[in-house]
């Protein structure tokens, strides 16, 4: 059953996703031998110590000390049930990739604010491209609602959103990010296990090691899933004997349905609901943790954005407020779906991405409101200055890493309290100001 366009602002979905990748091993790996003595010759010695990224030197003791983390890493591959031919086969010439080394080190300075990522995000290319895969693709479509109940304009956002319909699935080699990503750094964990989980796809014949590429952090296919997801998800749709999410984007917007059915998500409901809300509001309950029927919400002031009441289904609904841009911007009902799509990519701005494109796709209006265009968001040296000078006044922010978290925006509230401002939680330049005057 299609959607009904009267579906609008609230949309009806929810996605999946994410990854990594990794490091180095060599040419023909034997059974018998060590690793290390299986080794190819090392490509990047000759040029021990020159830079091969923006900042990032790989060293002759770097290579040393992966030969010997390779070593411990094919026992526990054994160990696991993968095959001396496969992880051979696997890690046949393969170096550490000093790009994914860099990109894993780095925070960025600046973050865009959520309303600049959703104007690329909702782009007029992205919008027109993904009009015309839903029309060349409608039977396709047509039996993945049939079998997964998750309609075909989310599926078609998130394909977008992931990798432009396809035509951005990333180039590198899996094996070898992921390989880089469990060697060192602060991804370590997540890069041994989707190894892991990289090698039993491989074992399993449904890619080659030359094929299985992805981004720089080991997200794979037209809807970029990581090997543990693969693994629990994917389906061959086509009906080849395959799950080849590279190639077949059947496979692929299956798997992704797969997830996302498995994940939760209602054919019909609601993803997200922009609300207007009333004078005096509390925004204190802005917060993912406050969760309330719809009716409550209702009952509280909240309003739709286009006028009127909530549907009597949304009534029901568990949901949360998020005010993505503080008092000053829009605010949104997330309903279970929405948080389904945070399952997939666990960023509120994404979600709201998927949502909206969905919408769009079936011919829901976008968000209403206007955002604060003039707010700067703090960069990342000023989130960390903020969380400094919040703690040392007594609004503890559970450390200093510049990431406004939940226990960051606790203690914004709080400050903002002191001030009898509306307690959102926003971080912004004139409240780091205030802070500065209260240190």
């Amino acid at each position: 059953m299609r959607l009904k366009p009267t579906w609008c602002a609230c949309l009806r979905r929810r996605t999946v996703l994410g990854a990594g990748a990794l490091t180095a091993l060599s040419a023909a790996l034997s059974a018998a031998l060590p690793v290390v003595a299986a080794l190819a010759p090392h490509p990047a010695r000759a040029q021990a110590g020159q830079p091969v990224a923006d900042d990032i030197v790989i060293t002759a003791e770097m290579e040393d000390r992966l030969s010997a983390w390779l070593t411990g890493f094919r026992r526990e591959a054994l160990a696991q049930g993968i095959s001396a031919g496969t992880f051979s086969r696997a890690f046949r010439g393969i170096t550490l990739d000093a790009k994914v080394l860099e990109l894993n080190q780095k925070q960025p300075e600046f973050v865009r604010p959520v309303w600049a990522y959703l104007e690329t995000a909702l782009s007029d290319k992205r919008k027109a491209d993904g009009t015309t895969a839903l029309a060349q693709n409608r039977r396709l479509f047509d039996q993945l609602e049939r079998a997964h109940g998750v309609e075909r304009e989310v599926l078609t956002a998130i394909w977008g959103l992931e990798t432009s319909y396809g035509a951005v699935m990333g180039d590198r080699r899996v094996i070898r990010s992921l390989t880089t990503l469990g060697f060192e750094g602060r991804r370590a964990q997540f890069g041994r296990s989707q190894l892991l989980a990289a090698l039993t796809i491989l074992q399993a014949g449904d890619v080659t090691p030359e094929a299985m590429t992805g981004s720089w952090a080991g997200a794979m296919g037209h809807t970029q899933f990581i090997p543990t997801t693969y693994l629990g998800y994917a389906i061959d749709f086509d009906g080849d004997g395959r799950r080849d999410v590279w190639r077949s984007h059947a496979d692929a917007l299956a798997s992704a349905a797969n997830y996302l059915a498995a994940s939760g998500w209602t054919h019909g409901e609601p993803a997200i609901r922009e609300v207007v809300l009333p004078q005096g509001f509390d925004y204190a309950l802005a917060d993912r943790t406050v969760r309330k029927p719809g009716g409550d919400w209702q009952a509280l002031g909240v309003r739709p954005a286009g006028g009127g009441a909530l549907p009597a289904r949304e009534r029901s609904l568990d949901a949360y407020l998020i005010v993505p841009a503080g008092y000053r911007g829009p605010a949104f009902l997330a309903y279970p779906n929405f948080r389904t799509i945070l399952r997939y990519n666990n960023a509120t701005s994404y979600a709201m991405a998927v949502s909206y494109l969905a919408a769009y796709f079936a011919g829901a209006p976008g968000i209403q409101g206007t955002w604060p265009v003039d707010e700067r968001p703090l960069s990342l040296t000023e989130a960390k200055e903020m969380q400094t000078r919040l703690t040392a006044i007594g609004f503890d922010t559970g450390g200093v890493d510049g990431i406004i978290g939940p226990k960051s925006r606790r203690a914004i509230r709080g400050f903002q309290a002191r001030l009898g401002q509306p307690q959102d939680g926003f971080a912004t330049q004139r409240l780091l100001q205030k802070i500065r005057e209260a240190s």
